[in-house]
């Protein structure tokens, strides 16, 4: 671990308090570290920061000593955006957690970076409200670092990514300025949208420090459908049949093997004992009988189609619950396996082909890998997780995977696709970004990091090398 200036040190105890600087390993290892596991946290120091002034001049310390800063949220990333392995602060916003300012007309909280996900979600569910942007990780994801990623999740297909629910957002510089951006306005043409620039920058351009969160009305008496289906294109009809017909709240997928695994080590029931390829989600309102009749009629129609095998309907919230969790749990149960993650999308229609050669070139090359497919498929975003063998070192079969990813990534490039459809690029991704973005796209990237970072001390080392 990376040692810093005692000076250093007790000059950011005196912005923070002495104990809000940890060096110990365990606090290190604790906040260096997201949910990728391919590289050694090595903070020099954490910081927990109280309030953005305190930020401000801590970024203006480290900006005049040319110290280099990891901004911290709930590190559930997936691509190393918040890991700090060569000797960086890092600023971990835990402590800025308050709700203010709700505006019930405006439909508007203020968030500190530090609020979790799911305590928005039930300040809105308070208020009579609701804030739609979920994930399996809402329990320990904080709003900084869902800005700070543009996060989606499993409600994109009706309400977007967590960009389109952000009405303003306070982003401290690299130089320790704090800009106020949109201020929670509705409609706003006067000039630049700063704020947008710094929705998914990975904390590049700066820290996040608070955000003005929208909010919308509580969607009425969810239902959930699982479907099985006998292939990717069997899943597409069904998407397409459901949307003609019901405005979708979620449109999920995942494949037999993560159901198997799911079932197996999270003590929840199959949802039918047909045994399908793959599975769809289904997620509508039902504020009345006919809504439910009609989610009926287009599965009966899907089945006469032959695109859908079997099926059920949740009856009540807690059978709803379980339905979820067949398709949430997904990422904790198979995490014993270490697994490689590719997060990538193309266009909707494209998906069932875009999805084959993948799984083609993955099975040809690696045959001994176990592959877990799921995602939101209602808006084109696949995840490939391969599962690590037993026995296998893990540096080897980050090699393997990183050969693996580059022919995925070809195949991405040729569908017009993105390597990182909503976890981030980080270090993961960092250098097959040019599968998804052209050089001058890159270059003009850097020139804005530059405005916003001069001396490159913000999260350096992440979606490119400037």
């Amino acid at each position: 671990m990376a040692q810093l200036d005692p000076a250093i040190l007790e000059a950011l105890a005196a912005i923070v308090g002495e104990t809000r600087v940890l060096t110990d390993e365990s606090s290190c290892e604790q906040y260096g570290l997201d949910w990728t596991r391919f590289y050694t946290p090595a903070p020099s120091a954490v910081l927990l920061p109280g309030s953005i002034e305190e930020v401000q001049a801590i970024v203006r310390l480290a900006a005049d000593q040319n110290l280099a800063i990891v901004p911290s949220g709930g590190r559930t990333g997936l691509s190393a955006g918040a890991v700090a392995a060569n000797g960086e602060l890092v600023l971990a916003l835990d402590r800025l957690n308050t709700l203010s300012d709700f505006n019930l007309v405006d439909r508007t909280v203020r968030c500190g970076a530090g609020v979790i996900t799911e305590q928005l979600q039930q300040f809105a569910e308070e208020q009579g409200l609701y804030y739609p942007v979920d994930f399996a990780s809402a329990g320990s994801s904080q709003i900084g670092g869902n800005i700070s990623t543009n996060a989606g999740g499993i409600k994109v297909i009706k309400h977007g990514m967590t960009r389109d629910w952000v009405a303003g957002l306070k982003l401290v510089t690299g130089t320790g300025e704090l800009l106020d951006l949109n201020r929670g306005l509705m409609k706003n043409n006067a000039g630049y949208d700063l704020r947008q620039l710094a929705i998914g920058a990975e904390g590049t351009l700066g820290v996040v420090v608070e955000a003005t969160m929208s909010l919308t009305r509580t969607p009425e008496n969810l239902a959930v459908l699982v479907l099985g289906a006998p292939d990717m294109q069997a899943i597409m009809h069904v998407l397409t049949a459901f949307q003609a017909e019901i405005e979708l709240s979620a449109f999920e997928f995942f494949s037999e093997i993560a159901l198997e695994k799911v079932v197996a080590h999270q003590d929840l029931q199959r949802p039918f004992e047909t045994v399908c390829d793959y599975y769809a989600l289904i997620e509508f309102e039902q504020p009345n009988d006919a809504a439910m009749e009609k989610a009926m009629a287009l599965f009966e129609h899907c089945v006469e189609q032959g695109w859908v095998y079997d099926g059920t309907v949740s009856q009540s919230l807690s059978q709803a619950q379980n339905l979820w969790r067949l398709r949430e749990d997904i990422s904790e149960t198979i995490t014993p396996w270490t697994p490689y993650k590719n997060d990538i999308s193309t266009v909707i229609s494209r998906v069932p082909e875009f999805l084959a050669e993948v799984e083609a070139v993955v099975n040809q090359n690696y045959p001994d890998f176990e592959i877990v497919w799921f995602g939101h498929i209602g808006d084109g975003n696949v995840h490939l997780n391969i599962l690590k063998p037993e026995g296998l070192p893990i540096d080897e079969f980050k090699a393997q995977c990183g050969e693996v990813s580059t022919w995925v990534f070809e195949i991405v490039q040729r569908y017009g696709g993105s390597v990182s459809a909503e976890h981030g690029v980080g270090l993961l991704k960092k250098e097959y970004l040019e599968y998804s973005r052209s050089a001058l796209e890159i270059e003009i990237m850097k020139g804005i990091k530059q405005v916003f970072d001069p001396k490159g001390i913000m999260n350096p080392g992440k979606i490119f090398d400037a």
